[in-house]
């Protein structure tokens, strides 16, 4: 490793930065110094200009993409080189708002019932009952489930924060069924290989073969059941705050998104619309 390298991952560290986050941004600079075939504090300003504008304009990155390069490159050289670019403060990522996809309960139930090994099946069901991250579910540890209480314990969720969440009885039975067939002592999902948690990429891939056979036609992945998870909460009357307080998010803005898609509230919605010209307009 080189030591541009090593002092960029102490100064993410130090700045408290998830581990994945330190991954990313690490890459996001890699990336970069191959562009140019040199290192990058080797890189000018106008390199840079011309390296963002190649991202928008000739690779036409996914918005998400292009702000993890921004918010990569944008710390190297601001925090590890002490660099004070114009350019860093001109670039900015496109900001569209997209509704998440959300499956009914109905669809849910089809795509889970679909996924046929078993430990796949429970953690999704996990993930889409507790409202879990993909991380989350899959690295799910057996300490963390408190029966009694009937709780998880997530533990150092996304911005490395803690957080309780209600545990149905039913996924509770569900988790006892599947830790019979390993009893792992650490992981409640294993890999089948190895001492490490289950591969989300595997689970990725089982979630989508599920949903091509389930025949529900929609563009979802498993965040796709973290989505479902806050909309159907609200959909049953859960206050916007306590959904917050479960899904981990900083802010209630955040989390007021799915009051754009609950079809209970657009119902009550429509159902006062029709109320108040029916008293207009008698």
């Amino acid at each position: 490793m080189s030591t541009l390298r090593q002092k960029m991952i102490e100064d993410m560290q130090l700045k408290g930065l998830a581990v994945r986050t330190q991954e990313a941004y690490v890459n996001a600079v890699l990336q970069l110094s191959k562009r140019y075939k040199k290192s990058p504090d080797c890189i000018d300003e106008e390199e840079l200009r011309e390296y963002f504008l190649y991202l928008k304009n000739e690779k036409r990155v996914a918005d998400s993409t292009f702000t993890i390069a921004l918010c990569g490159i944008k710390f190297f050289y601001e925090q590890t080189l002490k660099k004070e670019w114009h350019t860093l403060q001109l670039v900015r990522p496109n900001r569209k708002k997209i509704l998440p996809v959300v499956l009914s309960t109905e669809e849910v139930k089809r795509v889970l019932d679909c996924v046929h090994r078993f430990s796949y099946q429970v953690c999704l069901h996990t993930i889409y009952a507790c409202g879990l991250r993909l991380l989350e579910g899959t690295r799910l540890r057996v300490k963390d489930i408190d029966s009694q209480r009937k709780m998880i314990h997530v533990v150092q969720g996304k911005g490395n924060k803690d957080r309780y969440v209600p545990l149905p009885d039913h996924t509770l039975k569900l988790l006892r069924h599947v830790w019979v067939t390993h009893h792992n002592p650490d992981w409640m999902f294993p890999a089948r290989n190895g001492p490490d948690a289950m591969n989300e990429t595997a689970l990725q891939k089982a979630f989508q073969a599920a949903l091509r056979e389930s025949g529900v036609h929609k563009n979802a992945s498993v965040h796709t059941l973290r989505h479902s998870y806050a909309t159907h909460l609200l959909e049953a009357g859960v206050d916007l705050r306590i959904i917050q307080s479960y899904l981990g998010h900083a802010s209630p803005s955040t989390t007021a998104i799915y009051t754009h898609l609950t079809s209970v509230t657009e119902a009550q919605v429509q159902q006062r619309i029709n109320q108040i010209h029916s008293e207009l307009w008698g």
